[in-house]
C-alpha cells in the first residue's frame, strides 16, 4: 500500500512561533512526532510519504499516489483537520485518524473511515490485523496503557529536517499528579511509563545520522514523574552521549515545580544538556491551587522556587491560568506582579478551560457551565466554561494582563530579571550562520523597521552587551520570541 501521512496546519498560536521562525528561515517549530512513530509501526513493505501542512502544501499528486491517508492531530488543529478530512474524502481515499483531537471528538468526523485511538502501540496492531483480513472496524480504542519499551524509533527519514527549528523525542507518558483541569492523566494515566535509556540514545543517534545538529525537545508532560529512573538511567546516559558526540546538543522539556527541591536532579539535567523547562505555575493564589488540586504547587514560595531553578542553569517557562471560581478581579494584578518578579520570560497565560472528560469538565457539566468547544489554544483569550466572575470581566482583565506582559518595556525588563539570576553554562554557545543572520534581522526588524519598542530593544541590547555579554545569543532569541508573542497578543486579544 501507498500510505500518505498528513499533519494538519496549526493556527497562529502562542506556541507556533510563526512570527519568530521567520528570523531563522524555518517553517515549523516541531515535527509531527506521533505520525513519525506510527510510521515506524506500519508494515515495512508499505511505501510512505509525509506531508506536514505546516511546512508544505498537499498536492493532488500526493493524493493520487496514496491508497490510504493517516491523519493525526491535536485539538488546536481542528479547523485544518476538518478541511483535510473533507478533501481526502472527496478524493475517495480511505481515511485513518488518531491523536488527541480524534480521541476526544471522533463523533464529529463522520467522513473518517477508521479511528485508531488512544496509544497506537496497542490499537494500531489490532487495526492492521483486521485490515489484512478484510474485517477492519470503524473504531479502535483501549483503556490499557502501552509498554513504552516496545515503542520503535520514529521514521526521521520521512522528514524535511531543514524546515524545523527543533526535533522532538518522548521519554515518558503519564503524570503522578491529579490537577483537575488536566487531561494528561486521562490519556496516559498516573503511573509514569518510560522508555529505556538505550531507546532514547538510539533515537538521538538516529537524529544525528539524519543530519540533525540543533535543539531537541523532550515532549514529556512531566519529565521528572519518575525521578529514580531519570537520575539513575536516562540522565547519566545523556551525559555520556553528549560527551561521545562532542556537540552539546541543547535539550528542553516540561516538569513540575518540585524540580526545585532536588539540587542533584537539576545539576544532572544541566550536565545532560537541558537548558529550558516549562512548568505549570498556574496561579500565585493558594485558593486557586487548592481548587484545582495542584497539590505539588501548594505551601511553597513559588517565586523562590523559580529562581532556584534559574540559578541552577535552567530557564523556566511558565503556564498560568485566570478564571478559577475563587478568583476575584485582583487576580490579574497578582499574576502581573508574580510573572514580572519571577523573571519568567515566556509566560503562557490562559483562561481556565475544561478539556472533555477531565474532572473539571465533569464538575462544570453537572452545573451546566460548559459551553461550546475547547479551542486547544491555551492563550487565545477564549474559554469553554461560564466563569463565576463573569465572562466580560474575565475577558477584559485577561486582555489587559496580556497587553501588560508583552508590552516591550515589561517584556525586556523580565528578561533582565531572569538574566540576573540565571547561571549560564561555561560551555561557549555554538553560533552558526543561522544565528548570526537572525541577530542582524532582529536588529533591522525590531530596532529599525518596527514602530513600537525600538528604543526598548536597543536599550536592552546595550544592557545585555555590557552586563551579560555571554548571554547575548539567548537574549536576542528571547527578543525575537517576544515579537511573536506580541503579534499573537494583537491577533487574539486586542482583536477580540
Amino acid at each position: 500500500m501507498n500510505i500518505l501521512l498528513l499533519y494538519p496546519e496549526f493556527p497562529d498560536t502562542f506556541w507556533s512561533f510563526k512570527h519568530a521562525l521567520k528570523f531563522i528561515r524555518k517553517r515549523a517549530s516541531l515535527p509531527p512526532l506521533g505520525l513519525l512513530t506510527v510510521a515506524a509501526m506500519l508494515p515495512t513493505g508499505w511505501a510512505m510519504r509525509l506531508v506536514d501542512l505546516n511546512v508544505s502544501r498537499l498536492t493532488d499528486a500526493d493524493l493520487n499516489w496514496a491508497d490510504c491517508v493517516f491523519i493525526s492531530a491535536m485539538v488546536a488543529q481542528r479547523s485544518s483537520s476538518e478541511q483535510l478530512v473533507s478533501r481526502c474524502h472527496a478524493s475517495g481515499k480511505k481515511i485513518v485518524t488518531g491523536g488527541p483531537l480524534f480521541t476526544a471528538e471522533h463523533y464529529a468526523f463522520p467522513k473518517v473511515d477508521h479511528f485508531v485511538l488512544n496509544e497506537a502501540e496497542i490499537t494500531l496492531p489490532l487495526f492492521l490485523a483486521d485490515l489484512s483480513n478484510g474485517t477492519a472496524q470503524r473504531l479502535y480504542r483501549s483503556g490499557k496503557f502501552a509498554d513504552m519499551e516496545k515503542t520503535p524509533v520514529p521514521r526521521w527519514d520521512l522528514l524535511d529536517m531543514g524546515a524545523y527549528a527543533s526535533m522532538s523525542v518522548q521519554y515518558s507518558r503519564g503524570c503522578p499528579f491529579d490537577c483537575e483541569f488536566c487531561d494528561v492523566t486521562l490519556l496516559f494515566g498516573h503511573r509514569p511509563r518510560v522508555k529505556t535509556a538505550r531507546q532514547i540514545i538510539a533515537e538521538l543517534d538516529g537524529l544525528l545520522a539524519a543530519g540533525w545538529r540543533n535543539n531537541v525537545f523532550f515532549v514529556d508532560d512531566n519529565l521528572i514523574g519518575n525521578k529514580r529512573q531519570l537520575k539513575t538511567e536516562l540522565l547519566p546516559a545523556l551525559i555520556a552521549w553528549q560527551s561521545r558526540t562532542g556537540r552539546k546538543t541543547p535539550l528542553f522539556t516540561e516538569a513540575s515545580i518540585n524540580l526545585a527541591d532536588d539540587e542533584e536532579l537539576m545539576r544532572l539535567m544541566v550536565k545532560a544538556g537541558f537548558k529550558r523547562v516549562f512548568i505549570g505555575i498556574e496561579t500565585p493564589e493558594a485558593a486557586g491551587l487548592a481548587e484545582c488540586n495542584k497539590r505539588q504547587n501548594q505551601r511553597r514560595d513559588l517565586v523562590a522556587d523559580v529562581k532556584r531553578i534559574q540559578r541552577a542553569g535552567l530557564e523556566v517557562q511558565g503556564g498560568f491560568i485566570v478564571g478559577f471560581d475563587s478568583d476575584t478581579a485582583a487576580i490579574f494584578a497578582r499574576q502581573k506582579e508574580f510573572i514580572q518578579k519571577s523573571g519568567i520570560v515566556t509566560a503562557m497565560v490562559g483562561m481556565l478551560s475544561a478539556p472533555p472528560g477531565t474532572k473539571l469538565w465533569l464538575r462544570l457539566k453537572r452545573a451546566n457551565r460548559v459551553v461550546g468547544h475547547l479551542s486547544g489554544d491555551n492563550a487565545d483569550g477564549t474559554t469553554n466554561i461560564i466563569p463565576l466572575m463573569g465572562a466580560e470581566k474575565l475577558r477584559d482583565g485577561y486582555r489587559r494582563l496580556m497587553e501588560h506582559l508583552y508590552a516591550p518595556g515589561n517584556y525586556y525588563q523580565r528578561i533582565r530579571t531572569f538574566l540576573r539570576e540565571y547561571r549560564m553554562s561555561k560551555t561557549k554557545p555554538r553560533l552558526d550562520r543561522q544565528h548570526i543572520l537572525a541577530f542582524f534581522r532582529a536588529c533591522w526588524h525590531l530596532g529599525i523597521v518596527k514602530r513600537g519598542g525600538r528604543c526598548e530593544f536597543w536599550a536592552f541590547l546595550i544592557w545585555t552587551s555590557f552586563r551579560k555579554p555571554r548571554s547575548l545569543p539567548m537574549a536576542v532569541e528571547m527578543a525575537i520570541n517576544g515579537h511573536h508573542f506580541r503579534k499573537v497578543t494583537e491577533l487574539h486579544i486586542q482583536g477580540s
